[in-house]
């Protein structure tokens, strides 16, 4: 058995396996078509706004919307050759689940570096919360 890691080693062994893309890297993928995934809670993009064209899912679902096997898939979302996205509010939980993502074949998944906060720094485009559209999962 190997000796147990910190989670600053998680996350520095999850980030070695990805090519982050900046905030303007990012907007700029997402408006050539590769989907950008906010996994936040329905409370921080409550609180913090969100970005259109995003498709939302808590980070609890992640992977079953991934996943074509799971029942649960968005089909949006399924083909392992399709680059995919990140986002959560300061790109650390993203990180982890793009290292997820690859274990189940999405090689071309990364995150966003900083997240929403980052994005938000570089002054891209944010809208604030709407409560009849945007608690909808994969709502974008």
């Amino acid at each position: 058995m190997s000796p147990p890691r910190t989670i600053d080693q998680l996350v520095a062994e999850a980030r070695a396996r990805l090519r982050r893309l900046t905030p303007a890297e990012a907007r700029e993928a997402m408006t050539a078509g590769t989907p950008l995934v906010d996994i936040r809670s329905s409370d921080q993009r409550r609180v913090d706004g969100v970005i259109d064209g995003a498709i939302w899912y808590p980070r609890n679902v992640l992977e079953w919307r991934f996943d074509a096997a799971s029942g649960h898939a968005d089909p949006a979302l399924v083909d392992r050759a399709t680059p995919a996205m990140l986002l959560c509010a300061e790109g650390y939980q993203t990180s982890l689940a793009a290292a997820t993502l690859h274990d189940l074949g999405f090689e071309r998944a990364t995150d966003v570096v900083d997240g929403f906060a980052g994005w938000r720094e570089a002054g891209l485009p944010i809208r604030p919360f709407d409560e009849a559209v945007d608690l909808r999962q994969g709502s974008g």
